[in-house]
């Protein structure tokens, strides 16, 4: 037993440290997912703590701060889902040059990733720079909000280039399979957040108090750190990838293949995001309780599911590098043992969620009417979790093909197709309340699960060359 524990550890440890020398196409593919899912499991974690962290630091400096971050993200996100895009597209075809065993290959379509970061990050940087104060109107600010925080605004959209080569520089490490490397970077990025935030917003020690913008120049300085962190392993010369001056030379081909793989990336989430804007609209019509209960909700499932992005995340990798390597049968098979880890964690979060929401709810609420619709929605979408297993990982195992347009369709099908409308439906059509609104994402998450396997099994992602 004690024999087994210390392997574990010695795995576990070797999944934070990352190796360029493992060969995730040989060998165990659960031990493979292991190494791959870990780092990135608190990659994610470590992504989702710089909201909260600027959030509980502007908490006090009052609502109209608040506000303005609440309000900048809000825009931010549609630059997130630009960055996720060209994330999906970068991992897609590094992840296949090293299952070819072409780590040149694989650096030439880094360097071109670089390029499209580079040209969004200065569109989006001087657009803000540009225009913030209108961008704050634009989102329903008052005036008072626009005084407050212009300058909060005007930093975060300039650093734009933080955020995009974050993620961008992340998934090409993802692609190689040095995901270890990805998550030190991003503990990197949040522990010097973490410090320069109440510095810089309240003038700690010898630091100026800038209030909110502290927390733009905190958060720019934190992900610029992680970048360098980044910018010295794609150089370094013992890493799977090796990125040289020759490998940034323009390749329009390149450029093109994978603009044209990160439209699908993009089109994913904007229409998961906005089918959530719209559910939350459907929601506000009954009650401040339903939103404060379902936001809680909300917020509980994406903390708990983390582990479950992870291993989806992992099967992008390892279903790229397996068609390189002219293994698709592997790929498949690494597909459904995943998706048998995922069910098994998944299932018993749920089962935790069913039997105890109003044990969770009580942690962020005293409202009986905020805890009893949260417990409502808890437990109705929780249901969906079994569903929810199967669907990302093989919908991440669609994108690890360079297939992202398929998930694209199936989005549109089981979010605007039927989610929305059904929601409409049984929340004010048939007088359900919000009610109607949790089992239309239930009865969505349960269509787009089945659609995905059905299509998933017709074996035309083996096909997909990138």
């Amino acid at each position: 037993m004690f024999a087994k524990i210390k392997t574990s550890l010695q795995l576990f440890r070797q999944a934070l440290v990352g190796s360029a020398t493992i060969n995730y196409t040989q060998g165990s593919i659960g031990r493979a997912t292991f190494l791959l899912s870990v780092p990135m499991i608190l990659e994610m974690a470590m992504e989702s703590v710089f909201a909260i962290v600027d959030i509980f630091f502007v908490a006090g400096l009052g609502a109209e701060a608040v506000a303005t971050v609440g309000l900048t993200e809000a825009v931010i996100s549609l630059l997130y889902a630009v960055a996720i895009g060209l994330s999906m597209a970068a991992t897609a075809l590094v992840a296949r040059r090293i299952g070819e065993q072409n780590p040149a290959a694989a650096a030439i379509a880094a360097g071109q990733a670089l390029w499209l970061g580079l040209i969004v990050s200065l569109l989006v940087g001087v657009a803000g720079f540009l225009f913030a104060e209108r961008i704050l109107l634009l989102m329903g600010a008052s005036q008072s909000v626009v005084d407050t925080g212009a300058g909060y605004t005007r930093i975060m959209f300039s650093g734009a280039f933080t955020i995009v080569f974050l993620f961008l520089n992340n998934a090409i490490f993802r692609g190689a399979g040095d995901a270890s490397i990805a998550m030190r970077a991003l503990i990197i990025a949040n522990g010097i957040n973490i410090v320069l935030d109440p510095c810089l917003i309240y003038g700690w020690g010898p630091f100026p108090e800038m209030g909110i913008t502290g927390a733009a120049v905190a958060t720019n300085i934190g992900r610029g750190a992680g970048i360098a962190y980044q910018v010295y392993y794609l150089c370094a010369n013992n890493r799977r990838i090796q990125l040289k001056l020759k490998d940034l030379v323009l390749r329009l081909a390149t450029v093109w293949q994978l603009c044209r793989i990160s439209v699908g990336g993009i089109a994913q989430y904007l229409i998961a995001t906005a089918s959530w804007v719209f559910l939350m609209r459907l929601v506000s019509m009954h009650s401040a309780e339903a939103v404060a209960g379902y936001t809680i909700a909300i917020r509980v499932i994406l903390f708990v599911i983390l582990p479950s992005w992870g291993l989806s995340n992992a099967v992008a990798t390892l279903v790229g590098q397996n068609l390189g390597a002219g293994q698709p049968q592997r790929a498949e098979d690494t597909v459904w043992q995943v998706a048998r880890y995922n069910l098994f964690y998944m299932g018993t979060v749920a089962l935790l969620l069913i039997a105890f929401p109003a044990w969770v709810m009580s942690f962020f609420s005293e409202d009986p009417l905020v805890i009893s619709n949260g417990v409502q929605s808890l437990r109705i979408l929780s249901y969906g979790f079994v569903f929810l297993a199967i669907g990302s990982v093989v919908t991440q195992a669609f994108n690890g093909a360079g297939d992202t347009m398929t998930p694209t369709w199936m989005n549109i099908l089981a979010f605007w197709v039927l989610q929305i409308p059904l929601a409409w439906t049984l929340s004010g059509f048939m007088g359900w309340g919000p009610e109607g609104v949790y089992w239309s994402v239930f009865i969505a998450d349960a269509a787009m699960s089945l659609l995905a396997t059905l299509v998933f099994l017709r074996g035309g992602w083996k096909l997909r060359y990138v």
